[in-house]
């Protein structure tokens, strides 16, 4: 019999490779703040952080209700309540997309719906197309799972669009899925109807998939509107992630879904067999939410939707009007969602050596905090969120102003030239 001699404990492979770039960036930046101004954070993508966006009494009354009910303390199926997916295949139901229980598939928050989906149609050694700049859980999850991801290009000068040659040049016989985000975080972009359907013939052209971050849906600026990509298309396959985590502003509830669009039967039983059993690792979603959700999906006032949206479209347009006009920053203005990009002309600001060395100063010397463009894969920009209290956006943006003023490089091109030599050509990190 073997003697043990000492603890050898490792993390698995598993845990070694869950790494979130933004963590990882944030936790290495050297945060100080000045002592004589308040920290005004400009980075956090919860919509409830400072209080001014709340759910309205119609969602927390639901979920006041499932609880005295006591109808909602044990488990479900490890896919939800059948009255809850019913509920959520009503509410996401179009004609050009039509939706039955049996296509939901109820989560914990829209991150657990990803996660299924990549797992469900990726294996180690495949890749997913995600966008770039992008959110970081894509590659969090893939990448712990042995799933390269590959980026494809967001153009900053046609409002982010997708640079479709560059989209469909990164596909391979490896390529497992397409993963498409609108409206977006970190970019606020809205796709026309138009470009969706020329997202969806890519995938069409060489058979890939589409998975669908569609968190923010509906969150659209006046003047835009939302098209769920599945309604786009009839052979593509696509599954589409959502949840109550942005719109309804209960990021904290976990509650998340995958639709399953498959109108010729491309899936199969096998992936829609695969979801079901993928579902099962948590045991299902979140009971009581599910409990109220039927309620949430039906009562909540179109008016509760309309006012939060036009409280961030006001910062948007307060923000990009302020930042505009300061030397040396690019601001995108934003179609929706609750995020701005702002570009940082690096030849203006000659001191800072990339975007992380701007954001660290901008922090020490003004206290307003916003994650650096290389959080999303995307250097010399920031992105500010867009959901705080009007005076906070203009202390912040007014703050940034004479941040940027301070440190201005006067010998540089005109302010146009670097404007435009941004928005073309990403200039390299340099560190």
């Amino acid at each position: 019999m073997k003697t043990k001699r000492s603890w050898n404990v490792k993390p698995s492979k598993f845990a070694v490779k869950t790494v979130n770039p933004i963590r990882s960036i944030v936790d290495n930046l050297h945060i100080n703040p000045n002592t004589t101004k308040s920290v005004i954070s400009l980075s956090i993508g919860d919509p409830t952080t400072f209080g001014n966006l709340q759910p309205c009494p119609e969602i927390t009354s639901a979920i006041v209700e499932s609880v005295t009910s006591a109808e909602y303390n044990g488990y479900a199926p490890s896919t939800g309540y059948r009255k809850s997916r019913e509920a959520v295949a009503e509410y996401a139901f179009r004609p050009d997309a039509p939706l039955e229980p049996e296509d939901v598939i109820l989560t914990s928050g829209c991150s657990h719906a990803l996660e299924m989906c990549i797992l469900g149609l990726a294996n180690p050694g495949q890749n997913i197309l995600i966008p770039r700049p992008g959110f970081s859980i894509y590659k969090t999850i893939a990448q712990s799972m042995e799933i390269e991801t590959k980026s494809y290009d967001l153009l900053p000068n046609l409002g982010w669009q997708v640079d479709l040659a560059h989209l469909e040049s990164q596909i391979d016989s490896q390529t497992a899925a397409i993963v498409i985000n609108n409206p977006s975080n970190p970019c606020g972009s809205v796709f026309s109807k138009r470009h969706l359907k020329a997202i969806v013939e890519v995938a069409n052209r060489n058979c890939v998939p589409i998975i669908a971050d569609e968190i923010y849906e509906d969150f659209v600026f006046r003047g835009e509107e939302f098209h769920p990509i599945a309604t786009l298309s009839t052979h593509v396959p696509i599954l589409s992630c959502g949840g109550l985590t942005k719109k309804f502003l209960v990021p904290g509830w976990r509650m998340g879904w995958v639709l399953i669009h498959d109108r010729q039967n491309i899936f199969g039983k096998e992936i829609r067999s695969g979801l079901q059993a993928l579902s099962q690792r948590i045991i299902g979603s979140n009971t009581i939410v599910q409990g109220a959700l039927p309620s949430i999906l039906q009562d909540t006032p179109e008016t509760f939707f309309e006012d939060n949206i036009e409280i961030v479209q006001r910062n948007a347009h307060l923000a990009y009007s302020i930042l505009n006009d300061v030397p040396g920053l690019c601001p995108i203005m934003p179609k929706g969602a609750m995020y701005m990009m702002v570009g940082i002309q690096k030849t203006s600001f000659s001191k800072f050596k990339h975007d992380m060395d701007f954001v660290e100063c901008l922090m020490s010397e003004q206290s307003v905090f916003c994650l650096p463009g290389r959080c999303f894969d995307y250097p010399n920009y920031f992105r500010i969120v867009l959901t705080v209290p009007e005076p906070l956006m203009i202390e912040a943006c007014d703050r940034i102003k004479e941040f940027c003023t301070n440190h201005y490089t006067l010998d540089t091109p005109t302010s146009s030239f670097n404007t435009e030599m941004l928005l073309k050509n990403q200039m390299p990190l340099q560190v």
